[in-house]
């Protein structure tokens, strides 16, 4: 009985190169120390400031995460992955230490921003280095690893944060700077140095747009991932008010049904990549979840939705965003040469980093002024016409 189920698990994992691993190692000791982010407004707070200052930091480092990944996509392009990530890891280590020394008010803004430009523009670096260092037929899978890499690690880094936080707000910038600066020298002494010029051109991609800006098909893809992305934001910032002010859930019960997303990620995302890649098209998946998740979102205007009802939810909204997050991954890279492919991905983590900032805050516009109800009833409309607009743009691939 449980030889075939440890077997599929063993063939999800098998197949991955080493760099792939270590790749996904960095990005988890990375985001294991993801602690200065979820806490920046109540460090502020803790500095005497007013919650609409404290917004104002965060849209500092939301428009740097933007404007960083734009620029980390050109320089991975003109230089190579391998630099911008030793350097960006590094930069960004630094910068966690000089901005827990900032007092002033404006000066922790004006780093706030340096820091979120230089943290950012790893991210295009590190998923062009997954690219190079992955085959077609387990590209998936390899984006899937890092995905489990990144959810395992801002699980335990905002956990271990919340702790520190109690003991003093400055730990956390020193452990997010150590990690950012020990996942800079595990890329250094493990994984082989590849200039820019290493990079093969792949002839047989050459009738590819040679700019993301020019190609058509995936500008229409990046604005609809943003606007998906603007609703998927709402789980991580307006779902829990919506638990505990108008359920009334517990603190605790919140806790566990906000786990669930990374419990079933770690447990079946990869297993279920492996068995779906190749065998559909990636819009095909890509317009299914989030489908799903817009569904979802609907089922929180339930009557007398309980705990059950919201754990069922979550879980189809998980499942949702396995269907369509990986797979979104795999159709950007599959357009991409060597030479545009950091570029491609820059404007990928752009959707993603304005979703981010931009997301959370018109969602608690929408919860205050309007209620909880016309915001999940909001947001699920907003993916259902997504999803099929992503299945329109098959149809114009086809």
């Amino acid at each position: 009985m449980l030889t075939p189920v440890f077997s599929l698990y063993r063939n999800a994992y098998s197949g991955l190169s080493r760099s792939t691993w270590l790749l996904s190692t960095v990005m988890l000791i990375n985001r294991s120390g993801t602690m200065v982010v979820p806490f920046l407004m109540l460090y502020m707070l803790s500095l005497g400031h007013s919650v609409a200052e404290g917004g104002i930091v965060l849209a500092c480092f939301g428009f740097g995460a933007f404007t960083g990944a734009f620029f980390g996509g050109k320089l991975t392009d003109k230089i190579g992955f391998y630099p911008v990530q030793v350097i960006t890891l590094i930069g960004g280590g630094i910068m966690f230490f000089v901005l827990s020394q900032m007092k002033n008010y404006w000066f922790i803004c004006g780093f706030t921003y340096i820091l979120a430009f230089i943290n950012e523009a790893f991210r295009p670096a590190n998923s062009t280095a997954i690219a190079f260092y992955s085959k077609p037929d387990n590209r998936t899978r390899s984006y899937a690893l890092n995905r489990l890499a990144i959810n395992t690690g801002w699980a335990i880094g905002s956990g271990l944060g919340g702790v520190l936080a109690d003991i003093n707000f400055k730990y956390l910038f020193y452990v997010d700077g150590v990690t950012n600066i020990v996942a800079a020298i595990l890329i250094l002494i493990f994984l082989k140095p590849i200039h820019h010029k290493d990079e093969p051109v792949v002839h047989e991609q050459l009738n590819k747009a040679s700019s993301p800006y020019l190609d058509k098909t995936y500008l229409f893809f990046i604005v609809f991932t943003m606007f998906f992305a603007l609703c998927f934001f709402q789980v991580f910032s307006n779902l829990s008010p919506f638990f505990y002010e108008e359920l009334h859930f517990s603190k605790s019960l919140i806790g566990v049904l906000l786990a669930i997303n990374g419990i079933i990620i770690s447990i079946i995302e990869m297993v279920l990549v492996y068995k779906l890649d190749g065998k559909r098209r990636n819009l095909d998946y890509i317009s299914f979840g989030i489908t799903l998740v817009g569904i979802s979102f609907m089922m929180l205007n339930l009557p007398g939705i309980g705990p059950w009802m919201a754990f069922f939810a979550l879980s189809l909204l998980t499942i949702g965003e396995i269907f369509s997050m990986p797979f979104m991954n795999s159709f950007w890279i599959a357009r991409t040469s060597a030479g545009n492919r950091g570029q491609y991905a820059a404007l990928y983590t752009m959707a993603w980093s304005a979703a981010q900032t931009l997301g959370p805050l018109g969602g608690s516009q929408v919860a205050e002024h309007f209620g909880f109800k016309w915001l999940w009833f909001g947001v699920g409309t907003i993916c259902i016409v997504v999803a099929f607009l992503m299945n329109r743009l098959k149809r114009k691939e086809q």
